[in-house]
This record gives structure tokens, C-alpha cells and sequence, in this order.
């Protein structure tokens, strides 16, 4: 308890100094970003709203819908800006280029047909089943995209540090993609969002799900302590839900959609299914960045 107290301790208080550092610079002529300010080139600083700017890549991890495992192999970043914190949560503030969380496909083992090969079968034996079964007619892709606004994605600096608590909530839809399944087929929606509650600490989710822990990562501090860097975080959450599949095979979603969701063990309760994300995390000043790019001409 004493070591994650010094380390909430240590983690806020170089937030509050980075803010502080961010003070003594001086710019002039607008140009480029530079150094490790280079990654938030679609903060919003000069967005008033826009307290910091925020840089995460997933690169890891995996997600469980139902009965479906997808292991995250293409990195997926979520970029923009967020609020100053109020109620201890900030909003996110859109990235520039609208992109606020980047559409990364990731192939879902076994594809349409759903045959995944045990963990001890011959390497051959995996290559046969990932040539018939994965490929670009018979392969499915799932993407996360956001179901709401960027101001609907809660962050709490906080509860990242301290290893308890929500540290990102994320509203989402998930895109299932296959040339026969059309370009429709979600598993929610902007109406009926999946939420995601994630969490640097351990969950507390209903059966048949047991808790998991995640990690705040490693952080370290990048030009004069303006820049915090954290490897290794590991954002989780396995107590949500998720609705059925819609609009799944396109005019022909009413035989479809039931296919892939007996498929998928869709819908599934809270408890059955998981997201383990295993990111890098970025975060300054949207002042300092700023004034970052009208020092660079």
C-alpha cells in the first residue's frame, strides 16, 4: 500500500510540475513539433478546452467477445487532447484530423468458420488452417471504432497512477469485417455503445470471470520533465457486456446476423467477456506543445 501511495504521490505531482515547466518556455514563429513532442502532431493545443494532449498506442493484449478470443497484433492509437479534471474525470478532446481513436483490424482466429487449431498442433497444421480459413474471402477482421463523440471518452490521470478505480471509459462499437458480411456488421452501436471501464488495478467482474490485474506501467520523464512517458501500462476490464450483432450480410441480415451470433455466443452477459490492453502512454501540456511548435521554425 505504501509503494503505490509514493507512487500516486510521485506520478501527480510530476503532472502538476510538467504544467508548471510548460510555464517558463518562450515561443515565436509557428513550425513543426520536435523531440518527444513529435507524437501529439493531432493534439488539439490550441483548443482552449485542451489541458493536455495525450498519445496512447495499444500494442498488445487481446479481447474476448463471447466465445471469440482476438489476440491485438495491429497497434491501435488513441490521440487528441483532454480537459482539465473535474468530478475526477476529463473529456477527451477530438484529435485534429478527426481520427481520435485510429481503425486498426485485427484478424480474428479461424475466421468466418471458426476453426482455430488446438495450441499444441504442428506449426503446419496452424499455417493449412490459417491458409483456408483466414484468408481475404473466408478471414474476419474486428476493428474497434468509437460509438460516441470524443467528449464521451473519460480519462482519470488519478486512478491511472494509483492502480484502482476507472482510468479510461471508452463507448464502442465493434466492426466485423468480411467481404460477406458487408460493411454494416457491428456488434453495438451509437445508440447502444459497448462500454468499456478500464482499469490500471484488479476488476471485480460477475461469473463466470475471475479478476484480473492490470499495471500503471513504467514512467519516465522526457524533455525537462515535460513529456511523461509510461511503457508497460496494461489497461483491463472483464465485467462489461455486449449486444448482438446487426446489420451483419447486408440485405440478407435477417439469416445472418443469427449465424454469427450463435457463432460468437452473442449476446454475452457482463462476465463473459475481456479487454486486456497493453499500451504506452504520452502525455504533456497542450501548452507545452505549443509552444514547442513556435520554437521550431
Amino acid at each position: 500500500m505504501q509503494i503505490k501511495q509514493n507512487r500516486t504521490r510521485v506520478v501527480c505531482t510530476a503532472l502538476a510540475v510538467i504544467a508548471l515547466a510548460s510555464l517558463s518556455l518562450a515561443g515565436s514563429a509557428a513550425a513543426k513539433l520536435t523531440g518527444a513532442y513529435t507524437v501529439f502532431q493531432q493534439c488539439p493545443w490550441t483548443n482552449p478546452e485542451a489541458n493536455r494532449c495525450l498519445h496512447s498506442v495499444t500494442e498488445g493484449g487481446e479481447v474476448v467477445l463471447g466465445t471469440k478470443k482476438v489476440p491485438i497484433v495491429n497497434p491501435a492509437t488513441l490521440q487528441g487532447g483532454y480537459t482539465e479534471s473535474v468530478g475526477g474525470f476529463a473529456k477527451m478532446v477530438a484529435a485534429k484530423n478527426g481520427i481520435t481513436l485510429s481503425k486498426a483490424p485485427q484478424p480474428v482466429p479461424g475466421g468466418l468458420a471458426g476453426i482455430v487449431p488446438p495450441e499444441s498442433s504442428p506449426p503446419l497444421v496452424k499455417a493449412a488452417i490459417a491458409f483456408f480459413f483466414e484468408n481475404g474471402l473466408t478471414g474476419v477482421d474486428s476493428t474497434l471504432e468509437l460509438a460516441k463523440p470524443a467528449n464521451e471518452v473519460l480519462i482519470s490521470e488519478l486512478h491511472l497512477a494509483e492502480e484502482e478505480g476507472i482510468a479510461l471509459k471508452l463507448p464502442l462499437k465493434i466492426h466485423l469485417e468480411n467481404p460477406f458480411l458487408g460493411e454494416s456488421c457491428y456488434v453495438g452501436s451509437s445508440t447502444s455503445p459497448v462500454i468499456w471501464e478500464l482499469t490500471t488495478g484488479t476488476t471485480e467482474p460477475p461469473g463466470p470471470n475471475k479478476p484480473i490485474t492490470g499495471s500503471a506501467g513504467a514512467v519516465t520523464f522526457l524533455e525537462g520533465g515535460r513529456v511523461l512517458k509510461t511503457k508497460d501500462a496494461i489497461l483491463v476490464d472483464n465485467a462489461w457486456s455486449a449486444p448482438a450483432a446487426k446489420g451483419c450480410g447486408g440485405f440478407l441480415s435477417f439469416l445472418v446476423d443469427p449465424i454469427v451470433n450463435a457463432s460468437s455466443g452473442l449476446p454475452a452477459a457482463a462476465g463473459k467477456n475481456t479487454a486486456v490492453l497493453k499500451n504506452t502512454i504520452t502525455i504533456s501540456p497542450a501548452l507545452a506543445v505549443k509552444l514547442n511548435d513556435e520554437e521550431n521554425p
